[in-house]
Formats: structure tokens, sequence, C-alpha cells
């Protein structure tokens, strides 16, 4: 009986045997030309100066002292302003009376542009840290110039967010890091360290109470860690301002 299936299982496996694959015909290799990925280059510097002085209504330009203010907490908010000389300082007054630094800003920087979102009136003072000269643009000429050319609106926007992102930065800064670490990371970002545009080889002299009240701590903290500083050679004073070198990071970095 046996035998007789082992007969039957061997003519099945003879029948349903495969033959072997004919061999496929080559293909002659081609060299595939691949096209040139896309430029990843990053856009040019946002300099809005040139159009915003082509204006031919709805701007002024203003020179300002130091310490003289461009407007006030409370005050209707109903323009935005642009940097195009100097540096603006923003504090916040509590009820309570205490003030808070909240940015300095730079040369090619806007501000009070909360009027833009509907906002009545301004949060914070704007005042001058050095002689400056600031250019106010009308709340109804922003929005048209946004309307009208899609190129400005979006390197405006840009700015906007990458503000942002410094302002979320700074927050953190403060959260976590010592006050060591947040005087350096200021001293670097006033000389535009990290920025696309070069460093400034020389920033003005700024008081060491402000920069107190912008990294929260005390003003004996603060000239502490600035004649440790400039004793490792990361800061040098002369008349003019002072010296910020790029192995200040090395602080920022130290854990």
């Amino acid at each position: 009986m046996q035998s007789k299936r082992t007969n039957v299982t061997n003519k099945r496996a003879q029948k349903i045997s495969v033959k072997p694959a004919a061999s496929l015909p080559r293909v002659p290799s081609r060299a595939v030309k691949l096209s040139p990925l896309p430029s990843c280059e990053p856009p040019p510097p946002f300099d809005p100066h040139p159009l915003l002085t082509k204006l031919s209504l709805g701007k002024s330009s203003q020179e300002y002292e130091a310490y003289e203010s461009v407007f006030s907490q409370g005050d209707a908010a109903d323009a935005v302003f642009f940097v195009q000389s100097g540096k603006v300082k923003l504090t916040v007054v509590s009820t309570h009376g205490k003030e808070a630094v909240v940015a300095i800003l730079p040369e090619g920087s806007f501000f009070g542009e909360g009027c833009l979102t509907g906002q009545p009136y301004r949060t914070s003072t704007a005042s001058a840290v050095e002689r400056s000269t600031v250019l106010r643009v009308s709340k109804q000429t922003m929005v048209a110039l946004l309307h009208q050319d899609p190129q400005f609106a979006e390197r405006f926007l840009a700015y906007l967010l990458s503000r942002n992102v410094r302002m979320e930065s700074d927050l953190v800064d403060h959260l976590f890091n010592s006050s060591e670490k947040r005087l350096a990371r200021l001293l670097l970002l006033m000389a535009n360290f990290g920025h696309e545009s070069k460093p400034i080889p020389l920033i003005a002299k700024m008081s060491q109470e402000t920069l107190a009240e912008m990294i929260g701590t005390t003003r004996s903290r603060v000239s502490h860690f600035m004649n440790r500083f400039r004793e490792l050679g990361f800061i040098e004073y002369n008349g003019s301002g002072m010296h910020v070198h790029s192995s200040l990071v090395s602080v920022v970095l130290h854990d």
C-alpha cells in the first residue's frame, strides 16, 4: 500500500516540476541625468529702508536724543515705527511701579506693530538708548503698503516671526540659565553674533542698571560678571564703547 502511494507521489512531482525561467534580455545601461537641485541660499537681509523712504504720504522722520521717549505706555496705537539709526529700548511698567526692559532694538528694527492687529493702546514705552533717528509710518499707510506689495508683506512677516523666535529663546534663557549666562548671551546678541549681518565691532555703552533689568538680576551681580569677562579677555572697554569678542560664547556653552 505504501509503495503505491509513493509511486503516485513521484508521478505528481514529475508533472509539477518547474522548468528554469528563460534568462531576460540584458538592457544596456544608460546614464540618467538628474536635474540640479534648487538653490538653498538664504534670502538677503531684510532692508525695508529704501521702500519706506519712497513713501510720499503717511510718514515722518524724527531724531531723538538719548533717553527721549518715542511713545509711552498707554498712548494711542496708531502707527508703526522703524529704527533708521541708533537703538530704541522697550520697557513695561507694572501696576506696582516696577519697570522691566523688554528689548533693545538695533538699527533696522520695527516696533509698535501691535496697532496692525487692532491694539488700541501702547502696552510698552519706547525710548532712545542713544541719539537715534526713527521713521513713523501711519497705520493706514502701513496697511496699504502690505496689501500693495506682496514681497514686502512676505519679508515683513518673516521679520516678525524671527523676532518671535528670538523672544521665545529669551524666555527660555531667562527661565533656565544662570544670570552670568544670560548676561553673556545678551552681550553677544547686542553685538550681532549669530545674526545674518556682520558682528558689530564696537557696541555703545549701556548702564549696568539697564543690563540688570534685562536679565533679571542686580546691578552688583552685573558689575561682578562684567569685571570677570574683562579679566578673561572676553570684552574690552574704551572711550567710545565696548568690544565683545566671539570667545564670550564659551560662557554660554559652558555647563
